[in-house]
């Protein structure tokens, strides 16, 4: 098995460098460690890659910004340690990246690498003194200044307060076998600790979903509170039938079918549209249909539907702490989405019956994507009414950043 650190670089270097999601990179990089090391391995990575700006402002502060990308990496890994790991001495922090540096072929810059993080060390009260946001919680400044021209200063501070924190896990309990309390009980029983949130369990320790035979006879799916409240916002009933547009990986989807509604899930690639299916299957959600669709195209196909949820691509700023990269996004880069998200859900609203509801919704927290694209609809769609309208901000203890907007047809 590998050294720990040298995995957590490995895998900060495939992120930075290569442009890798870090989900999947984590996911492949903790097969090559030990079990008692995935935690410290994960920390890393995501500390790393959610503290780059912060990162960056102490390590240019001390280093020419030409040097070689694995070595500010490495500095990184260290500076990281230094910084936010009170557990992790400083020493140890300087030895052990310093030691790090042989085995990346970095001995050469053993002094330099030992020189910038005792600088680093003597420097680092600068961090709590800073009335710098984008250094103090590492998140760039166009996009803080983004949140304060929608949401205001006093709500933006509160979002950076909360996006650097590890993100709760909530597992839905599969009603058809266990309630809440009855879930609680088995993960207690299997030594993971929990506690009931509102409906569901709320997982407070490290596990492995794969060896944990609640998960494998099908007692839960894994679903973000926020994400679970706005498929339980369409409230489906026995009998309907319901759409789920852009349905994986799948959680709404399952939500939505335990209320005995025929749900309809489709996805663009056929890879993702397997993973539900097969979630489906483990659960014996036998209510599941599962196809290939492409949301942007009217199918003449697709069955005429009482609900349908119209959860569309989007820029993902809602969910920055359970993916960090999508933070540094140039703002630039999203301005087609709002025209695809309408499109999407214009091109739903199609199939929808008359009295019939659809959910648009998204896991970001922008405004051009979520309240002006349902407007644009609305106002071009004069037999649809919105019903309600929800932006949910990321909690310490509670879900993600979310939005939805609940419609009805009226008529045609």
């Amino acid at each position: 098995m590998k050294n720990s650190r040298l995995t957590a670089f490995d895998i900060i270097y495939d992120i930075l460098k290569n442009g890798a999601y870090s989900n999947i990179a984590v996911e492949k990089g903790l097969t090559e460690v030990e079990a008692k090391d995935k935690a410290f391995v994960s920390r890393l990575v995501y500390g790393v890659t959610e503290r780059k700006i912060t990162l960056d402002y102490f390590v240019n502060k001390f280093l020419d910004s030409k040097t070689k990308p694995k070595v500010r990496f490495l500095l990184y890994l260290g500076a990281y340690q230094i910084l936010f790991m009170d557990k992790v001495p400083d020493a140890v922090a300087v030895y052990e990246t310093v030691e790090l540096a042989d085995s990346i072929g970095l001995s050469y810059y053993k002094k330099l690498i030992n020189a910038v993080l005792h600088k680093i060390i003597d420097n680092k009260d600068e961090l709590e003194n800073t009335e710098d946001l984008s250094i103090k919680f590492s998140c760039p400044p166009h996009l803080i200044n983004m949140w304060k021209k929608m949401y205001g200063e006093e709500k933006t501070l509160f979002i950076l307060k909360v996006v650097n924190n590890r993100p709760p896990v909530f597992a839905i309990p599969n009603r058809k076998f266990v309630d809440e309390g009855e879930l609680q009980y088995e993960f207690l029983d299997a030594g993971i600790d929990c506690e009931v949130y509102n409906d569901v369990v709320k997982i407070n320790s490290s596990f492995d979903l794969n060896s944990i035979k609640a998960f494998k006879d099908g007692l839960f799916y894994i679903e973000d509170f926020s994400s679970y409240s706005c498929a339980k916002a369409l409230d489906c009933t026995n009998g309907e039938t319901v759409l789920d547009i852009c349905a994986a990986p799948g959680g709404k989807t399952f939500t939505m079918a335990q209320s005995g509604a025929n749900v309809y899930a489709f996805d663009l690639y056929e890879h993702r549209v397997v993973l539900i299916k097969k979630s489906a299957e483990r659960l014996e959600l036998y209510n599941i249909k599962t196809a290939v669709n492409d949301a942007l195209v009217y199918n003449k196909n697709m069955p005429f539907a009482d609900k349908i949820l119209c959860d569309v691509p989007c820029s993902g700023f809602g969910i920055i702490r359970r993916k960090p990269e999508i933070r540094y996004k140039n703002l630039d880069d999203i301005k087609a989405l709002p025209q695809i998200q309408y499109d999407i859900l214009n091109t739903s609203s199609k199939y929808l019956k008359i009295n019939g509801r659809i959910l648009y919704s998204t896991c970001t927290l922008n405004k051009k994507e979520n309240e002006k694209v349902v407007e644009k609809f609305l106002q071009n769609n004069c037999n649809f009414k919105l019903l309600n309208e929800v932006t949910v901000f990321p909690s310490e203890s509670g879900g993600d950043g979310f939005f939805y907007a609940l419609m009805e047809k009226i008529n045609d």
